[in-house]
Formats: structure tokens, C-alpha cells, sequence
């Protein structure tokens, strides 16, 4: 991935701006938009499908992260991939199989088949993510429009998990839960035909060979380390959870080594050697970190604990969407009139002081504050991605920008997964302890201990008194281990701002500005 973006993007033509590139920008946002809508409009789902296919509760964590999983262990892979056989192919080939499997997705029958389908889904959104922004720095020559385009680019990257769930509500409230899925396939058929018209092949000219092994290491290197995390913390580190993070160690540095000899390598690893570029990275890793884990948490809360309506639920999520757009579509020019590192830094601060609030939730906390807050994570989310994904591209050469893109979005992706694994493993781990009233039997007490669908279902089967005790108790609980999670997530990301402050130190923008 370390060869020119494409070959046309030096010389006269770099200082001509390519006609429709406003509309080819619209057919980019559309692709990432859909990927990240489809990381979290399962949150609203989670109800309706535990009640269909009865899954465990790591069973209900593997399907919400391991589309996540499986897209961050294969966007280098990918990205290089598509550096050989062209972006513009990688990505409408990756439209029509992410149509194909949506299909498979929708008509699940049990949670085996669910999470080989999700598994299914992330491969082939792994194809579609990488292509997107490397085709920006490759369609907008101008450091100013490109900012402008990036920021639209940030903007629904992360509205996308924000508008997940007033998708998910629509549709929840009209059709079955497989319509979450179908929906995904009007919007590719429509990427694809735009697409193959507007969109500018482009491709290294000279790549050299596609390194397999390369691609197996950072596939088992990230998956078995976000595995070994996750399992970590719902069931305690037994030996196979300490097996799979050595496992997991010795295959990213295998991979690291490896990167470091090749001649042409899937990721140059001297990129980060850059320190403005390896803040960014790590900013955006822990921004998605917190906004994926609380809006995937925060939709089962005002479903299961505050009984709300699918599309209700996903309503009252549409501040974070409002504001990450807004504050992306202004990113740009806020962080070249201040500086890059306020901006950044002070994005995290926002998110982590809302996480910070959330430790004290109550199960009848009201709206104005959730919505408040919400907004709050959405702006700061809007302002941090969007600067980072910009400091990332203009940190690195323009031959670089596909190595650089992809760095960018494995972070995104990381990011989503370990969001609803660690904060997911603390939330279960809590709530799986809390007390059983009197008069459950014991089988319908074991299901309702799996996940808080669960006792909903089971707390309607019961006697009122007694149904009513066992809600109120798991209610309780998961409110219990939301409160724990926020802080954990609240502590990452304040410590994460005060880092990204000295590591973005000096770093500017294109085209002027801090």
C-alpha cells in the first residue's frame, strides 16, 4: 500500500477540480453511512431477535460485535487489496456481496446462523470502507474542499451509528427484525448504478505482490486480542482467554516484523513514526470506542428500562446524530481558526464529561438530560473524528493516503468492537449478579439472568407481583452496570484528551490553520 494513490493525481491535473466530484462524494458518504448504521442498528433489534432466536448472552455479544470484529482485522488486508485491483472495483464488488449477505442476515433462523451471517457482513464491509476516503484525497485536490469532503465523510461516519437506531425503530415498528437488514438493499443498488458512472477508477500502478501471509496475521492478531478482551471480562481470564491474547501478540508483532522487511508491505509502519498521525489514530480508536458502546447500551435502556417504542427509542438517540453532523460539517474551519489539538482534544472532553454524567443514571432519569447529553457525545464525536481522519491524510505523502486511510478506518472499527465489548462485558457482568425474587423458578431465573430481553419476557409470564419484583430487580441491575461502564468509558476518554493534547502539539491542517 505504499505506492501513489493513483497515477493521474500529480502533474496539471491535480490543479484542475474534477467535474462531479461533489456527486461522487454523495456515492462515498452512502457507503459509510450504511456500514455504520449497520454497526449499530442492532441495538434496537436485540429485544426482538433474543425473543425469535433464544441466543445466550455471549451469544447476543458475538452477534452485536463480530461484524465489527471481522471488518477491523480485514480493512488492511483490503485496502491493499484494493490498491492492486482498483478502489473503484473493490468497492461496488463489496456493495453487491454486502447486499447479497444482508439477505442471509435478515432470514436467520437460530444464533449460530446469525453470527456466521454478521461474520459474513463484515467481510464485505471490510471491502467497501477502505476505498472511501482514499478516493477523496484522490477526487479533491484542494486542501479546503477536501476538508469540506472529509468532514461530510466524518459527519456520517458518525451520524451513521446515531441514525442506526431511528432506522431500526421505523422499521421495528412496522415489519419483523430482519427488515433491519433488507433495508440495506435499495441503498447499495443505488451505490452500485451511481457508482459505476461518477466514481474515478483509481489504483497503484505499480503495487507490488498481495503479502497472504501479511493478511492472515493482522486477521488472527486482532481478532484473537479483542477476543481474549472480551471474554476476559465477561467470564475472567482462564487459560484459553490468556492463550488467545498471546496468540494474538505474537501475531501483530510477527506482522509488525514482517511489515518492517517487505518491500512492498501491506502497511508501512513507519507512518507512525509521525507523531501527529499516531495521536490521530489513537483519538479516533477511543472516540467510536465511547460513542458505540454507550449508543448500543443506551438503546436496550430506553427500550427495556424506561419502555419505550422501537422508533420512540431511536428518536430520542437523534441528538448524537444532529450533532456529529454539525459539528463535522465545521470542523474544518473551527480547527484552522484555533488549533488542531483543541479541537480534538476538547471533542474528547465532551464525550468523556457525558460519560462522566451517565454514572449517575437512574431508571427513571429524564429525557431532556439523556437528549442534552447525547448531543453533547454527538458534537464531540463530529469534531474529533472528522480533524483526526483529516490529520491522518494530510500527515502522510499522497502516495500513501490508501495506507493511510485504512489505518484510519481499522481504528473506527476496532474502535465500535471494543466499545461493545468492554463496555458490553461490564454492563452483563453486573447485571448477571442481581438478586432473584422469591416464588421464580429456577429455569425461568437462569434465562432471565442472560440478558435483560430475557427477563422481560420471562417477568411477563410470571404472576404480576412476582414478575413485576423480578423486573424491577433486573431493571435495577443493568442500570447498575451502565452507571460502571460510563465511568470506565468516561476515564478512557478524558485520559485520551489530555494524550491527543500533547500528541497533536504543532500538527496543522492543509491550506493553513494549527
Amino acid at each position: 500500500m505504499t505506492g501513489p494513490t493513483d497515477s493521474r493525481t500529480d502533474g496539471p491535473q491535480s490543479e484542475t477540480p474534477r467535474p462531479g466530484r461533489w456527486l461522487a462524494l454523495t456515492v462515498l458518504v452512502l457507503a459509510v453511512l450504511l456500514v455504520a448504521i449497520d454497526a449499530t442498528v442492532l441495538g434496537l433489534a436485540t429485544p426482538f431477535l433474543s425473543e425469535d432466536l433464544r441466543p445466550s448472552a455471549t451469544q447476543l455479544l458475538w452477534i452485536g460485535d463480530i461484524y465489527s470484529f471481522v471488518i477491523a482485522g480485514l480493512l488492511v488486508s483490503m485496502g491493499s487489496l484494493g490498491d492492486r485491483i482498483g478502489r473503484k472495483r473493490l468497492l461496488l464488488t463489496g456493495a453487491v456481496a454486502f447486499g447479497a449477505v444482508s439477505v442471509l442476515n435478515a432470514y436467520a433462523t437460530s444464533p449460530e446462523m446469525m453470527i456466521v451471517a454478521r461474520a459474513l457482513l463484515g467481510v464485505a464491509g471490510a471491502t467497501l470502507m477502505p476505498s472511501t476516503l482514499a478516493l477523496i484525497r484522490n477526487i479533491f485536490h484542494d486542501p479546503k474542499e477536501r476538508s469540506f469532503a472529509i468532514g461530510i465523510w466524518g459527519a456520517m461516519a458518525s451520524a451513521g451509528a446515531a441514525v442506526g437506531p431511528v432506522v431500526g425503530g421505523f422499521l421495528l415498528q412496522h415489519f419483523w427484525w430482519g427488515s433491519v437488514f433488507l433495508i440495506n438493499l435499495p441503498v447499495m443498488a443505488v451505490l452500485v448504478l451511481v457508482g459505476i458512472k461518477l466514481l474515478p477508477e483509481s489504483r497503484d500502478p505499480s503495487p507490488g505482490p498481495w503479502d497472504l501471509p501479511s493478511v492472515a496475521l493482522s486477521m488472527i492478531g486482532i481478532v484473537a486480542i479483542v477476543f481474549a478482551i472480551k471474554e476476559g471480562a465477561a467470564n475472567g481470564l482462564h487459560w484459553y482467554v490468556l492463550l488467545a491474547a498471546a496468540v494474538g501478540v505474537l501475531a501483530l508483532v510477527w506482522f509488525v516484523r514482517r511489515q518492517l522487511t517487505l518491500p512492498s508491505p501491506l502497511l508501512d509502519m513507519r507512518l507512525f513514526h509521525h507523531r501527529g498521525f499516531s495521536g490521530a489514530v489513537l483519538a479516533d480508536l477511543l472516540t467510536i470506542l465511547g460513542l458505540s458502546g454507550l449508543v448500543f447500551f443506551l438503546s436496550q435502556f430506553l427500550q427495556l428500562v424506561q419502555g419505550r417504542d422501537p422508533l420512540e427509542a431511536g428518536l430520542a438517540e437523534l441528538p448524537a446524530a444532529v450533532g456529529a453532523v454539525t459539528a463535522g460539517l465545521l470542523a474544518g474551519r473551527v480547527a484552522r481558526r484555533y488549533s488542531v489539538r483543541s479541537v480534538v482534544a476538547g471533542g474528547l472532553g465532551a464525550i468523556g464529561v457525558s460519560l462522566a454524567v451517565l454514572v449517575w443514571l437512574q431508571t427513571d432519569t429524564a429525557y431532556p438530560i439523556l437528549g442534552a447529553l447525547l448531543l453533547l457525545v454527538g458534537v464531540g464525536a463530529g469534531f474529533s473524528f472528522t480533524v483526526t481522519a483529516d490529520v491522518i491524510l494530510s500527515s502522510v505523502p499522497k502516495e500513501q493516503a490508501g495506507a493511510a486511510s485504512a489505518v484510519s478506518e481499522t481504528a473506527y472499527e476496532l474502535g465500535a468492537a471494543l466499545g461493545i465489548a468492554l463496555l458490553g462485558s461490564v454492563v452483563t457482568g453486573v447485571y448477571s449478579d442481581f438478586a432473584t425474587p422469591e416464588g421464580v423458578p429456577p429455569a425461568a431465573a437462569a434465562e432471565a439472568h442472560e440478558s435483560l430481553g430475557g427477563a422481560v419476557e420471562i417477568a411477563a409470564d410470571l404472576p404480576a407481583d412476582t414478575g413485576g419484583a423480578l423486573l424491577a430487580s433486573a431493571q435495577e441491575a443493568f442500570v447498575d452496570g451502565l452507571q460502571i461502564a460510563s465511568g470506565v468509558g468516561a476515564v478512557v476518554l478524558l485520559a485520551t484528551a489530555v494524550a491527543a493534547w500533547f500528541l497533536l502539539r504543532g500538527q496543522r491542517l492543509e491550506g493553513g490553520g494549527h
